[in-house]
Formats: structure tokens, sequence, C-alpha cells
């Protein structure tokens, strides 16, 4: 009897374990993402989401690891167009195309190339990492070390030539290799070498191509990065490239800025027609997760308050900008990173089945949704907000007598508290017939009433607009696509 009730168990658990996986759903509801935001303004209406074939929005969404199986692509594709984002961050992988000497197999990255383009999405295609198939080779890992012997270099050169014959006829841009500086085998030298030898072999394919350098994990360390522009300059490297992208975690997302204007500052001397781009930030939703900013108790809405703060920070600094990432990630045992690295949009289980999606995918929805009217910035003088307190300010006049503005409190890391102060905010030169207020956030849309509104000069004062330490907008009804 005994053995007949465990049988019975193991088959019942057998076929619920064979059961198809049933995915979360994208929720289109008004209330999307719950939030115990209080304000005395009259709420008239919720943002609508845009996918990416019916918006052009330059963000760029992290799907990395892919080439490590540390997350599943087809397993979480159907979620990425929904979000409105415009391009998408993918590891090529040399040990997953080649896993015979000379035999390439790219297959998997195809499917992916082909998928993203179909949507409109543009892959930002990135060399890395190491082929253990050579020796010197390097490893697959993050900050494993890059290919070295004279084998192992032209067996990547030839990696190289053919994904750019592959992918010549596709939407796609390039990166070289992920986070070089962390490395303790690669020298400026070595780094400089295989972003130049790379970078010549796309365009010898590709001469139209737009080719993003170094990819730097630290963006703190001006002398290194002159020694990288001394080199380049040797090399007469820079018009091979579009973009210099860095990535530079911090927990306090806008504490990364007066890194990145020294960055400029000696981009400037040597290339000033090379942009900054930010390839790859995001915050964990769990605390003492792996990878950066794994140090501090983070929860899913200051992970959503962090990613919005960063994305609309870079893009006020008019800087292309990028979230990481898709899915968590779940590493192998010989990466640098130990545990799960929780900074998806998408929470996946141990199989990279999505379990739930989280604040911060409807967070960056919303902001995604708002893009359009975040166009022709207008100079930061021009807005004056009446507090002692730290915060962001950016506007924009994305049409002739239209105007919008986005501030947020940033003295602190993101926290789990959403009161709001009250701030006069005077702006020069612009008028509202119908202003709303709309927490980014959550995509909630409340009337700022014309009782609220005075005017001073050629100058319109707003008084009591709620602050806090999440980006609000304020706009013209009629920039937004709301409902």
């Amino acid at each position: 009897m005994k053995a007949t009730c465990a049988l019975a168990l193991l088959a019942a658990v057998s076929a619920f374990a064979a059961q198809p996986q049933l995915r979360p759903e994208i929720d289109a509801g008004a209330d999307r993402f719950e939030t115990d935001l209080q304000t005395p303004l009259k709420r008239i209406g919720t943002l609508v989401p845009k996918d990416s074939k019916s918006v052009r929005n330059p963000v760029t969404l992290g799907c990395e690891t892919l080439d490590r199986d540390y997350a599943d692509y087809e397993k979480y594709k159907s979620y990425i167009s929904p979000l409105g984002i415009g391009k998408i961050r993918v590891q090529a992988g040399w040990a997953k195309c080649e896993k015979r000497k000379g035999v390439y197999d790219f297959a998997w990255l195809d499917k992916i190339v082909e998928h993203a383009n179909s949507q409109s999405i543009t892959v930002y295609l990135q060399t890395s990492y190491g082929n253990p198939l050579y020796e010197g080779g390097g490893t697959p890992y993050l900050a494993g070390g890059m290919p070295k012997s004279a084998e192992a270099k032209a067996a990547w050169d030839n990696w190289v030539r053919e994904m750019a014959k592959r992918y010549k006829g596709a939407n796609v841009e390039w990166e070289m290799w992920n986070e070089p500086d962390i490395s303790k085998t690669s020298t400026d030298d070595d780094i400089v070498d295989i972003n130049v030898r790379t970078a010549k072999i796309i365009k010898s394919e590709m001469p139209g191509a737009k080719i993003a350098a170094l990819s730097l994990a630290n963006t703190g360390d001006a002398r290194r990065f002159r020694s990288y522009m001394e080199k380049f300059k040797q090399a007469d490297a820079f018009g091979l490239f579009a973009w210099v992208s860095h990535h530079g975690y911090r927990y306090r997302p806008e504490d990364l800025d007066a890194e990145v204007r020294k960055l400029r500052q000696i981009l400037d001397l040597y290339a000033p027609q090379i942009e900054l781009r930010q390839g790859e930030l995001g915050a964990p939703s769990e605390p003492y997760a792996g990878g950066a900013l794994g140090n501090h108790g983070w929860t899913e809405l200051t992970q959503a308050k962090w990613d919005i703060r960063r994305i609309l920070q870079d893009h006020g600094n008019g800087e292309q900008t990028a979230v990481f990432s898709m899915a968590d990630m779940h590493y192998g045992k010989n990466d640098a990173i130990k545990k799960t690295n929780a900074k998806g949009l998408l929470k996946t289980d141990r199989k990279h089945n999505v379990v739930k999606i989280k604040k911060a995918y409807y967070a960056v929805q919303n902001a995604m949704s708002i893009f359009p009217a975040l166009k022709n910035p207008i100079p930061p003088e021009r807005i004056e907000a009446d507090t002692e307190l730290s915060r962001s300010v950016f506007g924009y006049e994305p049409k002739p007598g239209k105007t919008c503005f986005l501030i947020w409190f940033n003295e602190a890391v993101p926290t789990n508290f959403n009161a709001t102060t009250p701030v006069d905010v005077k702006i020069s030169g612009a008028k509202f017939e119908r202003p709303v207020w709309v927490d980014v956030i959550s995509g909630r849309v409340f009337e700022i009433p014309q009782s609220s509104l005075r005017q001073a000069g050629d100058a319109t004062v707003i008084t009591g607009v709620p602050v806090y330490d999440s980006p609000a907008l304020i706009s013209e009804a009629s920039l937004i696509d709301f409902k």
C-alpha cells in the first residue's frame, strides 16, 4: 500500500513538473505599478506604453550572458518589444560560436539578430570573450583574459571577420571587449591592440559600421583613460570609433556624473567628435545579490527608481544610455560572479523561466513612453527650483511653445519611501495650457490645477510641485500619451 501511494505521488509530481511553464503576462492596466504614493493632485490617467515598432528610443537593453547560457533569449524575447526599447546589447560569444577550430555555428546568434531586427530593434553586438579551444586564447568568462598567442589572435581575427561578413546586412552596432580593465592579465597595450585590430576588421567588411571602443568598467581612473587615448592617437585609430563606452556602477546613480565629465574633458582633447555612451548599468532587485552594487539591501522599488534615474540622468546629460538587464542571470561556477545577478527587469528561475515581471520592467516601460517628449533640451538656467535639497532637473521643448521638464531629489541612494515635498518651480519662456504631473515610475498622470500657476514676466511659476527621489515629469498634456 505504501509503495502504491509513493508511486502515485511520484507520478503526480512528475506530471506537474512536465506541465508547460506558465509565464506571467504583461499587465496593461492602469495600476500595473503598485505604489503607496500620495499627492494632492487629481489623477486623470496613466501613460500608454509604446512598443519598439511605434517609437525609436535610443536606449539599450542589456541582453548579456547569453553566450554562456546564464539566461535564455527564447524564454524572454516576447517581453522586449513591449518595453519600447530601441536597442539590445548582446555578447557575441567566440567560444559559443567556435567549438571546433575553424568551424563556426552562428545559429544561436542569428536567431537573436533576426528576431530583434524584426521588432525594429538594433542589436549592439559585443565582441567577447576568449576561447580555451586555442592555447593562449583566454577564457569565455568575465575578467578571463584576452587571446595572447599568435594562433589565438589569428583565430580571434577570423571569428570577428566571419561575424562582420555575416551581419553586414543586419541592423547592428558594435562594441569592443567587455570590461577589459578589470582583468589582471590585460595591459593597456593589450586593450588598445584588440580594440584597434577588431575595429579594423569590422570596418573592412562594413565600412559604415558604428563601433564603440573600450567598454570600460572603471570610470574613475582618469590617468588610465588618458593612456588609452594616447595609444589610440599613436595608432591613428580615432576614425574607427563612433563612441567610447563605459559603465561605472555607483550606489547613488548620479555619483557617476563627475567621473564621466572628466572622461569627456579628456576625450575632447583627442577626439571631440567621438561620443561617450553608457553601455551597461542597472541595480539589483534583491538585497546582497551577485555582481556590482551587491552590498546593499535592494528591493524591487529601489531597483526601479535607480534604473529610471540613471536612464533619465544620462539622457539629460546628452549621452546614449542603457539599462542592465532584461532578465536575472544565473552564473556558472567558473565565472567571476558567484551568486545570481538579480539586475533583471524579469525574475527568472535556475532554468531561466520567467517567473515574475518586476516593478522595474513597468518603470522602464513608462520611461520609454515619455521619451518622445524629451527632445530639444533647454538651458538649465531656464528652470529654477525653490529648494535647498540636491536635485536633478532637465527641461525640453519638443515642439514650439510646448515645454516639459523632469525633476527628482538625488541626494541619496533610492529609498523605499514615496513621500513627496512641495517645491515651487519657475521656468522662463514657457506657458502651460493644460499642465500635468507624471509619476514616471508608476506611469500615473495627475492634473496640475490652473490655481497652481502664475506668470512672472515671461516665466511661469508652478507652485507646490510634488518632488521625491523618483523622477516626475511636468509637461503640457499634449506632449504625452495617456488615458
